[in-house]
């Protein structure tokens, strides 16, 4: 199924385009929308006769003549359109080596995504329009192990057999988690050959197998043992592996997200895969950024040069709210991996050489007396275990009569106090705090009770019941009974039970969960809808609900989540939302908040405090990873960036390493 979005046009004559073009630059000035018009809506094909027939006609360069009368982008944007594909990418890769320093992102781009066929096109195409040889070209303005890579990458050879021998593939996964993770250094020309030269099916069996015995992503492994543009390049090429579609989206995004555009990373893409993955991308961006790319270009583009872009990139994903094969693939591919074993781990760890009372005595010397010692508290509650925390509180109590907490409470204040008073809490008190925070006073705070509710498991919720019941004199129930209303109270209430299912996945039953969530059509009734999707998501078990959402993408081709976004809204949709990817991966829910709390000005140091505070013994390290992951950058980081003093150090220190 052809999957571009611009397509060969209907009655083309090269002759009468010829024509239209040449008019529309003769004279003074030049009819530029007459111009982007026509070349968006013709195939490179028909461009290429459409130079052919310019020449023929007036004896003249069409290319150079849009070069003389077009300027800046837009003249990049519509000269590019006209080159045949190949020697788009050589002159690319030609301008990316010349002069001063070395674009290596676009190198990275072009040699990691193109196919065998393309990159044998392109070797050509080079020679024949600069009479250089490309490969001692990038050998001679690339070094070490990147080099290296990239000359693999430039033969072509890349296997293409579909038939994969498993044990092959256990046997390559075995040996990347023996170049890297299990030794000390790096076997750099393992990564080469394994990454550089299996086929796509191969290599996407190796990563699943490589997550199930190292308990991390291969990306994770990458990241930890290579480094500079190698690592970079690494990466690109296991993006590519797994969705060629989710890789160009994410460099879309990269390309115009925050402040400027990276217009010519933009024009590579926009024309390049114009007519041949464009639908993809778009869907897969639609899905992962949760706008259109049509208006994200709409947004950070102008004039002609935004209208070109907009016409190449065929149509607004957020009007049409069409869900493509490729973005189901992709979300498939995302339930496979969550449903692989990974060990959580915290952050904070008992200490090992605990003592409860010299611990009680330093934090006492610390508030005693003028002014406070507040990196003293700070090395004692941070690197000690909630567990170890509450026998302080004892000791403290036996050592001087006094309560610690108060103690804390008189000589803290702000951000700092809020985080350290919260770590002295047990979890189930702390959780049961910020839910009775959440539901009293004017308004609540439906984000806090979402995140809590939707993320805790059965014991969890029932400790959080009784530690409720026990400093509130009520019921957790009662409290969000009256506090909220219709189908978003009945979500609460009944994730509130702690009666979720423990048990295994049940294949038959999830694929009858499925077809009652996918047999909801927008003719039912609003009740029908949120009562069938309430039924399952808060009573189902985690591993089940991951099967029930697999069996959904088989049937409709649709994400349960981008259902539940287009047919609901409000809190509703948020729980429903934060169920969904709690189960399919409760680590990258966490990392999203915390990205979020932090992004753009001003910090929410609510949900900061909140997640780090009670994560930190559960899968702290597990969110480390997967925000690094998510957002090119470290936890570690961002709390460094956008928080300060004695609450930043405290937040690092939770935070337990920079990534």
């Amino acid at each position: 199924v052809y999957r571009g979005s611009v397509k060969d046009f209907q009655g083309f004559d090269a002759n009468q385009d010829a024509e239209a073009l040449y008019n529309a630059m003769k004279g003074f000035g030049s009819d530029k929308e007459a111009i982007l018009d026509l070349i968006t809506s013709r195939s490179n094909r028909q461009r290429v006769e459409i130079c052919q027939a310019y020449k023929s006609l007036y004896g003249k360069d069409l290319i150079a003549d849009l070069k003389y009368e077009l300027t800046g982008k837009f003249e990049r944007l519509i000269v590019s359109l006209m080159r045949p594909p190949a020697y788009g990418d050589a002159k690319e890769i030609k301008d990316a080596i010349s002069g001063v320093g070395t674009d290596e992102k676009c190198l990275i781009e072009i040699l990691a995504s193109r196919t065998n066929q393309e990159i044998h096109d392109l070797v050509a195409a080079y020679k024949d329009a600069y009479e250089r040889d490309l490969e001692a070209d990038i050998v001679g303005d690339t070094s070490g192990h990147f080099k290296k890579m990239l000359v693999v990458l430039l033969q072509g050879a890349r296997e293409e057999d579909d038939v994969v021998s498993e044990d092959l593939v256990e046997q390559d996964a075995k040996d990347l988690l023996e170049a890297g993770e299990l030794k000390w250094g790096t076997d750099e020309a393992q990564f080469i050959y394994i990454l550089g030269r299996r086929s796509r099916q191969h290599l996407r069996l190796v990563f699943d197998e490589y997550l199930k015995i190292a308990g991390k992503p291969i990306e994770r492994s990458i990241r930890g043992e290579l480094s500079g543009d190698f690592e970079k390049l690494m990466l690109a090429v296991v993006k590519c592996i797994r969705s060629k579609a989710e890789y160009f989206a994410e460099r879309l995004y990269k390309a115009m997200k925050g402040l400027g555009t990276r217009d010519n990373t933009l024009i590579r893409i926009m024309v390049s895969r114009s007519e041949i993955d464009m639908l993809d991308i778009r869907e897969v961006f639609r899905t992962k950024y949760e706008k259109s790319l049509y208006n994200m270009i709409k947004e950070d583009t102008s004039g002609e040069y935004k209208k070109a872009l907009l016409k190449l990139c065929g149509g607004d994903d957020d009007a049409a709210g069409e869900f493509f094969p490729e973005a189901a693939q992709v979300a498939y591919r995302m339930w496979e991996l969550s449903a692989v074993k990974v060990e959580l781990q915290g952050t904070v760890q008992p200490a090992g050489d605990f003592n409860d009372d010299g611990d009680a005595q330093v934090l006492r010397k610390a508030m005693k007396g003028l002014g406070t010692d507040e990196g003293a508290i700070i090395e004692v509650v941070t690197k000690r275990s909630n567990a170890q925390r509450q026998q302080i509180l004892k000791a403290y109590k036996a050592h001087y009569g006094r309560d610690l907490m108060a103690d804390l409470k008189s000589e803290l204040s702000g951000s700092l106090a809020k985080l350290i008073l919260g770590l002295m809490l047990t979890p189930p008190q702390y959780d049961a705090k910020q839910l009775r925070k959440a539901v009293e006073g004017a308004g609540t705070d439906e984000s806090v009770l979402i995140e809590i509710m939707a993320t805790r498991n059965n014991q969890e919720i029932r400790a959080i019941n009784q530690a409720y019941q026990e400093a509130y004199h009520k019921s957790l129930e009662d409290d969000l009974s009256s506090d909220t209303s219709g189908h978003f109270k009945r979500i609460l209430v009944s994730l509130a039970l702690g009666n979720r299912d423990e048990g295994p996945e049940n294949l038959t039953q999830a694929q009858e969960d499925a077809k009652k969530l996918a047999d909801v059509s927008s003719n039912d009734s609003s009740d029908s809808l949120e009562t069938r999707f309430l039924s399952i998501l808060c009573t189902r078990s985690y591993p089940h609900l991951r099967r029930v959402f697999q069996e959904f993408i088989k049937m409709t081709n649709h994400d349960v989540e981008h259902t539940i976004k287009k047919r609901m809204s409000g809190d509703v949709r948020d729980a429903f939302v934060a169920i969904v990817r709690s189960v399919k991966n409760k680590p990258a829910f966490f990392a999203d908040k915390l990205y979020k709390s932090m992004k753009g000005a001003g910090t929410d140091e609510r949900t900061l405090t909140r997640i780090m505070i009670s994560r930190s013994e559960i899968d702290l390290f597990n969110i480390r990873g997967e925000f690094i992951d998510l957002f090119d950058k470290s936890l570690h980081h961002m709390i460094e960036k956008d928080t300060s003093g004695d609450y930043r150090k405290a937040l690092l220190a939770l935070c337990g390493g920079e990534d």
